[in-house]
């Protein structure tokens, strides 16, 4: 039988540090624990959020409702090709624990998504991605379970829907699925991916030259340490803003008036622009409102200083969008969860 705690404060199991409470709290270990949750009469009648690591959401106000924390753990081979294998972790597992263990094994393919916050259940919620790839890239397939009844569903690929930091289950079926555990396909003997610059860059600083998993994932640890504040220091969510698609006229007339302009060609003849050059070029890099900032390393980040409200984080996401709009003519779009 889960226990339910009454009244929660979750400033411990979110990374921005925001001490915010929850009418209800539960911990879920096993598929069971679900099942014996949904049984309760209460579990119906409450609004339910999912925890997992508390990397990619903003609590704005205490939560009314029940609060439910994913702690299902295991790794597992659960078929090995020639040239393959298929590894399947418990959504609860630390993503970037289980990145490591893959890499111990020689597995490739999850190496440029190092020192990423957060558990595996939220890496296809999101398509998490970094340094040249994404969930979707290395994704075999997942299981969840329906939380109105109880049924567990396998999703392929096509069904999850994966976009730019967005999947079916950030949207429609948000709370509604609970993610129990995620399959990847990775390589025995697959090439590195050093295409990013920055990850070749910093290779060369290393002094390593004919790089393998683990050189390029302690090469992407490195440049996500220099630039990114640790969560546990500093409350932050990563990455606060997604990078902006633009047609290919809005970009050329862009590019004439900011030669600087930092873009990158799409399949679909449109850009991605650099969310954090665009803020900073706002000349927001270490603005602060309310205890809240733009990080002073990476313009992308939004971070707690000290003791500043969600709602204060909040209003520091609203005038950055409102600043970069008003320079570029560019709207920019939350990548974190808005939880209220």
């Amino acid at each position: 039988m889960p226990q339910i705690h009454k009244q929660f404060n979750l400033k411990k199991l979110n990374t921005f540090g925001i001490e915010v409470y929850c009418e209800a709290y539960t911990e879920l270990f096993s598929i069971e624990d679900l099942r014996t949750l949904m049984a309760l009469p209460e579990y119906n009648s409450s609004k339910k959020l999912i925890l997992g690591g508390g990397s990619n959401m903003l609590f704005v106000s205490d939560f009314k409702g029940l609060v439910i924390r994913n702690c299902l753990k295991g790794v597992a081979v659960v078929k090995d090709f020639e040239d393959e294998v298929l590894i399947r972790s418990a959504a609860g597992e630390n993503w970037h624990e289980f990145v490591m263990w893959c890499i111990q094994h020689g597995y490739a393919g999850l190496e440029n998504l190092s020192l990423i916050p957060g558990c595996v259940g939220a890496s296809p919620m999101q398509n998490i991605g970094a340094y040249g790839v994404e969930i979707k890239d290395v994704f075999e397939e997942l299981e969840a379970c329906d939380m109105n009844s109880g049924q567990m569903k396998v999703f392929s690929k096509e069904e999850c829907r994966f976009g730019y930091r967005e999947s079916v289950f950030k949207r429609e079926f948000k709370e509604r699925y609970l993610i129990t555990s995620v399959t990847f396909r990775l390589k025995k003997k697959g090439a590195v991916n050093t295409s990013y610059g920055a990850i070749a860059e910093e290779l060369e600083k290393m002094g390593v030259k004919n790089a393998g998993i683990k050189e390029v994932s302690e090469a992407v640890i490195r440049i996500r340490q220099s630039k990114l504040p640790d969560p546990k220091i500093t409350g932050n969510a990563g990455s606060f803003f997604k990078n902006p698609e633009v047609s290919d006229q809005q970009y050329k007339a862009l590019k004439a008036h900011y030669p600087e302009l930092v873009a990158y060609t799409l399949m679909n003849g449109n850009y991605k622009l650099a969310a954090g050059w665009l803020i900073e070029q706002c000349g927001l890099k270490g603005y602060e409102l309310k205890g809240a900032a733009v990080h002073t390393k990476q313009a992308l980040v939004l971070v707690n200083k000290g003791n500043c409200t969600g709602q204060d984080v909040f209003d520091l996401s609203e005038h950055v969008l409102k600043t970069v709009f008003s320079k570029f003519g560019v709207r920019l779009e939350r990548e974190v969860n808005i939880i209220s």
